[in-house]
């Protein structure tokens, strides 16, 4: 299936911090999630996409995962639907390379896992 071009920035493309109106999806597993993400991120695992649609931000969202391969999924799918989506090249290993703020549910440094 082809989506055609899947709208993606770089991370040096992203404004840090990020703007008020950005939004952030990160469709990570939990696993992930838990060990490491964006302050105020929305998590939505790539699966369970389709089914919490009513979830996805509204308005212009960062769309990441670990790499980019899911989130770049996510986009594509969103973007067929309307949403305003891009997806980070890189993911959060890119994010936490450049030592962007991350947060993490488990008490522990908050890390990419």
């Amino acid at each position: 299936m082809n989506y055609g071009p899947i709208p993606t920035v770089a991370l040096d493309g992203v404004p840090n911090p990020l703007p008020e109106d950005v939004r952030v999806l990160d469709v990570r597993e939990d696993v992930e999630w838990r060990h490491g993400h964006i302050e105020g991120a929305t998590h939505i695992p790539l699966r369970q996409v389709p089914a919490r649609l009513s979830e996805v931000p509204e308005g212009r969202t960062l769309v990441v995962c670990k790499v980019g391969g899911r989130s770049a999924q996510a986009v594509a799918y969103l973007s067929q639907r309307g949403l305003d989506v891009v997806n980070l090249d890189g993911g959060m290993l890119e994010w936490q390379a450049a030592g962007r703020p991350m947060v993490s549910e488990t008490g522990a440094t908050p890390q990419v896992v």
